[in-house]
C-alpha cells in the first residue's frame, strides 16, 4: 500500500485555518477512514496529564463508548505510558484489550508527540486480522508529526 497519495491530502486538510482544530481533525481521520479500505475505525485521542486520561477528540467510524480512556487500560493506555507504537496483529490475543466492537480484529496505535511529549495519540481498528505493515507505521508516524504542527 502506498500512502504518498494521502499526504498532500492530508496537509492540505490540516493547513486550513478557517476551521478549527478539531474539525481538522475529524476530517483527517474521515479522509483515512474512506480511503483505506482496512481502516475501519480512526481517532486521535488526547492525553489529560493531572487525570492519567486519554480523551476522544475526533473520529471516523462506528461511534464507540470509549471516549475517555484511563493510562495503561487497553491498547491506547498502554501507548500513553510507553510512548512506542503498538501494531495488534490480532485483539484477541491481547490480555489487556478493550474490545470496542466485536467486528474489530486487529489494532495499531501510534503516539503523537508534540516537543518530545506525548500528548496523544491516532488509534486504527481493522475488521481484518493483522493488516497492518510497516508502511502503516511509518505513514501514521509522519500524520501526527503533521498533526502535532497544528497543535
Amino acid at each position: 500500500m502506498s500512502f504518498s497519495h494521502l499526504k498532500p491530502k492530508v496537509t492540505t486538510i490540516l493547513a486550513n485555518d478557517r476551521e478549527n482544530k478539531d474539525q481538522r481533525l475529524k476530517e483527517v481521520c474521515e479522509l483515512l477512514q474512506s480511503s483505506i479500505g482496512y481502516y475501519d475505525w480512526v481517532g486521535f485521542y488526547f492525553a489529560n496529564e493531572a487525570e492519567k486520561t486519554l480523551h476522544l477528540k475526533a473520529f471516523a467510524g462506528e461511534p464507540t463508548d470509549h471516549t475517555v480512556i484511563p493510562f495503561g487500560k487497553g491498547i491506547c493506555g498502554q501507548v500513553a505510558v510507553s510512548n512506542s507504537n503498538f501494531v495488534v496483529p490480532d485483539v484477541k490475543a491481547q490480555d489487556n484489550y478493550i474490545a470496542c466492537s466485536i467486528t474489530v480484529k486487529a489494532e495499531i496505535v501510534i503516539p503523537l508527540f508534540k516537543d518530545g511529549k506525548n500528548i496523544g495519540q491516532i488509534d486504527i481498528d481493522s475488521h481484518m486480522e493483522d493488516p497492518f505493515s510497516e508502511e502503516d507505521e511509518r505513514f501514521l508516524e509522519w500524520v501526527n508529526e503533521e498533526v502535532a504542527n497544528i497543535l
